[in-house]
């Protein structure tokens, strides 16, 4: 054991969160289970805070091929190193924000491992539940951004901008010299005009689309970030100029051929597991550079991070917080503290 380094001694099991096979009312299970241990250039973290997403929820309904049940969910976590092999980087004691395989058991437990090349470390000004805000909406929106290939002066169009994806998207695009259209429930446009947006739509309005089109123009859109997917992503297509570019985090719907002619649309598919499920070591290395990229913003101040609904490390209370995530109806993100 002399090349391991560790705080203390650690127990040998502990508790975790898991589905023992997808259900459609997200009935988890507490288990108590083996701590695993890190080898070669993994990460032993104790976990003290995991954010949820809507993805989690989706998957403990449906299921993914990849996983073995009983499955831990979660993938957005936040701890601190207690045990890695000497001269691994960071070394123990210091605390990371990443986002886990989606192949593998998920992160709600109380430890975990992680391969030190996908973390990113926390700095001081930045609170380890602010930290597991950013994970998954925050990649998400940079990866779209990135695919959309925005120039100072483009119009984007975000839908569901209240969402965490679009809170964070609209952010980074103001910094990118962006015009920004979204659309939200009523009582969200003050908030996100404050995130920077400079037009916010209602997206319950049946005169929607004349109404972008009155504020727009005749020109279209230059780019869209696409989050909610299906017949949406039609109508959003319809509101691009030609050669535009649409990125879309959602499976995509049957286009009619007409308007793929007359549109010609640049289409992006943004899949932020997909950098594990390719076993991409580059694509698993830029998560830890876009982890460092929104910590330091939100040190410094550059972005404002979601607001923070506290959870319970319960099977209970998490059940319902998955529930919550599909039903919508609130505004920013569930973190459960699992330790800490």
């Amino acid at each position: 054991m002399s090349h391991i380094q560790q705080t203390t001694d650690l127990p040998s099991t502990m508790r975790a969160l898991a589905l023992i096979e997808p259900n459609d009312a997200i009935a988890l299970s507490e288990l108590s289970v083996p701590v695993p241990s890190p080898e070669g250039n993994e990460l032993l973290v104790k976990v003290e805070y995991v954010g949820l997403n809507h993805g989690d929820a989706n998957f403990a309904k449906q299921g993914f091929c990849k996983w073995h049940y009983p499955h831990v969910l979660g993938h957005d976590a936040v701890g601190v190193v207690v045990q890695a092999n000497k001269g691994v980087f960071p070394g123990v004691g210091a605390r990371v924000v990443w986002h886990a395989s989606l192949g593998d058991q998920g992160v709600l437990s109380e430890y975990t491992t992680v391969p030190n090349y996908a973390v990113s470390v926390v700095p001081d000004n930045v609170s380890p539940a602010d930290a597991a805000t950013l994970p998954c909406s925050g990649m998400t929106a940079l990866i779209a951004l990135d695919k959309l290939q925005l120039s100072e002066g483009d119009s984007l169009f975000i839908d569901a901008g209240a969402g965490g994806v679009g809170q964070f998207a609209i952010q980074f695009a103001k910094q990118r010299g962006a015009t920004v259209f979204t659309t939200a429930s009523k009582h969200n446009h003050k908030l996100l005009k404050q995130l920077g947006a400079d037009v916010v739509f209602d997206y319950k309005d049946p005169k929607l689309e004349d109404k972008i089109r009155r504020e727009l123009g005749p020109q279209g859109f230059d780019a869209v970030l696409d989050c909610i997917g299906g017949d949406t992503t039609i109508r959003n297509v319809e509101l691009m100029r030609f050669c535009g570019r649409i990125a879309c985090l959602n499976e995509l719907p049957k286009f009619e051929q007409e308007l793929m002619f007359r549109r010609a649309p640049n289409i992006g598919i943004v899949s932020l597991g997909g950098a594990w499920l390719a076993n991409s070591l580059c694509a698993q290395q830029k998560l830890s550079f876009m982890g460092n990229l929104l910590l330091d913003n939100a040190a410094r101040g550059e972005i404002k991070l979601p607001q923070i609904h506290a959870v319970d490390f319960t099977a209970e209370a998490v059940s319902a917080a998955l529930n919550k995530q599909l039903a919508g109806g609130f505004t920013g993100k569930q973190v459960v503290q699992v330790s800490g």
